[in-house]
């Protein structure tokens, strides 16, 4: 379309298309198991960054433990509502419930009475909830150094982990700390974007991906 001097696409599927064959040009997937080729895709579409593949971890089990949790209908819990908003529940073929952990009544007065974050508490709180169910961390490094401690406490682990905590102070930390449990156990399933990138788009495009390989 030419309008007022500017050239742009405007079909929304040439647009999609497009973008994820730009995507798959300027990505090196050589490092990345061919099944979880699409998943990388997706997550660099998000951000339109190809960098990101080179950070990307996973566990070997992660697309099918996340695409089996997914198709039985399992929960997926989340650390932020916006997590919660980006995830497209038209993906879902199982109706699966998404549960925001903050929706949890008087977390915000019981963190600032405690002196810790409102997402530490959240986790810790459903905690009991977890086992089987895919667990997705977009926001707060210490919602996921929370549920590691659990984990290491006797917790029994979350079908999946989607590890996308972001910022300067403990994300980076939090996914490495994610990774020396990880190695340790047979048990813990887990995709991250290791260091400090993460986000709640990232986190929710994570559970998309895994949603669409689930119902192809």
């Amino acid at each position: 379309m030419t309008k007022n001097g500017h050239r742009y696409l405007c079909s929304p599927d040439e647009i999609y298309a497009r973008s994820f064959k730009i995507a798959a040009r300027e990505c090196d997937l050589s490092g990345i198991d061919s099944s979880l080729h699409q998943l990388a895709l997706r997550l660099v579409h998000t951000v339109g960054d190809p960098s990101i593949v080179d950070d990307l971890a996973f566990s070997r089990d992660a697309l099918s433990a996340g695409s089996k949790a997914l198709v039985s209908g399992s929960t997926i819990f989340t650390d932020s509502s916006m997590v919660a908003a980006g995830i497209t529940r038209r993906f879902l073929a199982a109706g699966n419930l998404v549960q925001c952990c903050l929706d949890k009544q008087g977390a915000n007065a019981f963190s600032k009475s405690a002196l810790t974050t409102r997402a530490m508490l959240a986790i810790e709180r459903w905690a009991g909830h977890f086992s089987g169910q895919v667990v997705v961390i977009g926001n707060a490094p210490t919602a996921l150094f929370r549920l590691i401690e659990l984990i290491e406490e006797g917790l029994s682990a979350p079908a999946v982990i989607i590890a996308m905590p972001v910022g300067f102070v403990g994300a980076a930390e939090a996914k490495e700390a994610l990774l020396a449990l990880a190695r340790g156990r047979n048990d813990i399933s887990y995709l991250m974007i290791k260091g400090r990138r993460g986000g709640s788009a990232l986190a929710a495009a994570a559970v998309n991906a895994l949603a669409i390989e689930a119902n192809p």
